[in-house]
């Protein structure tokens, strides 16, 4: 007797219906055909202790199962619950009629629990695609998967639950999923906020900046200034994820097994702040059995990068085409993938190895050379990708003891929001582009005209801070968000000043 089941196979951030179809006939052997890797190959230990365990037989006859399309590959342990399923099926200790209508996914425990696992929301997104009545899974990934509207989905926990279910004897209950009222709710939930910070009012101003027009930044000062601290607070002034934003997210972090049990919608921007040993493959994933890398995770929301100079080479040159394309290309002989991969870059180092480089108390101990050295650590062209470089100094008594209140994050975004809806007007045409970092060299010199006093003001300030070629587009670039900010239609002269001195790195002096 031959049943099919149907599973679903994650290939990058979506999902592949994969049929699975068990055939018995006289004889006695298991074979699995169709791609399968070891962990779906062992399979075979666990279903029968499963079936067993829960009351049912193995039929004493050869067993074919067959994972179609046979040309890619299938990995993991989430083929469990499918198999078993076709084989007490084909072993007819069940009934038919409803198998056409679900796909099932789930590891197998030995006695036959239902186990969670990875990309339950591609595979749910995939079932409403496929014109599927349902999805039944884990019972803690049911929460996730019932994010998606217009299907049935039922969580289970035991493979006995299946069986009685599809039978008819079991009434389970419907997960349901108010997506977008947990959006609104939980939206705008924020643990930390930016008037938890004494001082450093112009690094707020510049990561305000960056946030509104986008742009890649750097923090430079010595430790204890407080670098990680305002990073951290960065997404508290970010604009809201839209609904589209936070189901992109939801799936990429679904796929990479990182919500958790009865975890559903990711309302709030993601912030990851990977460890300096990080390896490439983790950085920009990819892997024997891929898997979306720390960029990945960040998408839609904030890299973090401390202490920049401490990552490897390798590893930080894998992320300029991401910077570039925000989109990661992940190509092996079997396989290519795509993973999304927009995101900001916001790293912090120290300005020496000592710390105390441009210390307004502190005396630099590190010996001649070394603090150019210790910046070439950074390519220039990654540098290239980062418009603003901000200069942070400790925070002197005076105002760490001050008792006044600082501005909130919700305030701040106000301001954040207003200056992107500037900038998605003035990009509406433009396919992809909806902030002012992202744009082409050709939209530049459409978007920043900029008046002779503003052209005097920065040919001066290129010739007298020597500030390298490259610097002269990020400043246009960050006046214009400036000017946004204020609401203003010209890059004026002042925005233009402020834009300047966001570029330390790029004066010929600032090493000594």
């Amino acid at each position: 007797m031959m049943i099919k089941t149907y599973g679903s196979a994650v290939h990058g951030v979506n999902a592949i219906r994969i049929t699975i179809e068990t055939n018995m006939v006289p004889g006695s052997n298991f074979y699995m055909v169709g791609l399968p890797d070891n962990a779906v190959k062992e399979s075979q230990r666990r279903v029968e202790a499963a079936v067993r365990n829960n009351g049912f037989r193995i039929p004493g006859k050869k067993i074919t199962i067959n994972l179609a399309p046979a040309d890619i590959r299938k990995e993991g342990s989430a083929y469990d619950l499918p198999i078993a399923i076709g084989i007490i099926a084909a072993g007819e200790q069940m009934q038919t009629t409803l198998l056409e209508s679900f796909i099932l996914m789930g590891e197998l425990s030995l006695d036959g629990e239902i186990r969670p696992i990875k990309g339950a929301l591609p595979i749910a997104i995939q079932a409403r695609q496929d014109k599927m009545r349902g999805i039944i899974l884990p019972k803690e990934n049911a929460n996730e998967a019932a994010i998606v509207q217009g299907i049935d989905v039922y969580g289970v926990r035991t493979l006995k639950d299946v069986v009685d279910f599809l039978n008819g004897e079991l009434d389970l209950q419907q997960e349901h999923h108010d997506t977008r009222e947990e959006f609104h709710f939980n939206s705008d939930k924020f643990s930390i906020d930016f008037s938890d910070v004494k001082g450093q009012e112009n690094i707020k101003r510049a990561l305000e900046i960056a946030a509104a027009g986008g742009h890649n930044a750097i923090l430079i000062g010595p430790p204890g200034a407080g670098k990680t601290m305002l990073a951290k607070r960065l997404p508290t002034i970010f604009p809201p994820l839209t609904l589209h934003e936070a189901l992109e997210t939801t799936k990429i972090h679904s796929v990479a097994g990182r919500l958790g049990k009865h975890k559903g919608l990711i309302t709030m921007r993601p912030f990851r702040s990977p460890h300096h040993t990080i390896s490439d493959v983790a950085l920009v994933g990819g892997g024997v059995n891929p898997q979306p890398g720390e960029i990945s995770l960040a998408h839609n929301g904030v890299l973090f990068l401390d202490e920049l100079p401490e990552f490897k080479r390798s590893v930080l040159e894998v992320l300029r085409q991401p910077l570039e394309d925000r989109i990661v290309s992940i190509s092996r002989a079997r396989f290519s993938i795509e993973y999304p991969a927009s995101f900001m870059l916001i790293a912090s180092m120290n300005p020496c190895p000592c710390g105390n480089y441009n210390h307004p108390d502190k005396e630099c101990v590190c010996a001649p050379g070394t603090v150019q050295r210790y910046l070439n650590k950074i390519s220039g062209p990654l540098l290239d990708r980062i418009d603003l470089h901000v200069e942070v100094t400790p925070v002197a008594f005076d105002e760490l003891s001050q008792t006044r209140v600082s501005e909130s994050s919700e305030i701040i975004r106000k301001r954040v929001v207003a200056a992107r809806e500037i900038q998605k007007q003035r990009f509406a045409e433009y396919q992809g582009i909806y902030a002012n970092a992202q744009m082409s060299t050709r939209m530049l010199r459409e978007v920043c005209v900029i008046g002779a006093a503003s052209q005097k003001l920065l040919k001066t300030a290129m010739e007298r801070l020597k500030l390298s070629a490259r610097a002269y587009d990020r400043i246009l670039k960050v006046s214009r968000t400036i000017a946004d900010l204020a609401d203003s239609s010209e890059i004026k002269p002042e925005h233009l000043a402020e834009a300047i001195q966001y570029r330390s790195l790029d004066r010929e002096n600032w090493t000594g």
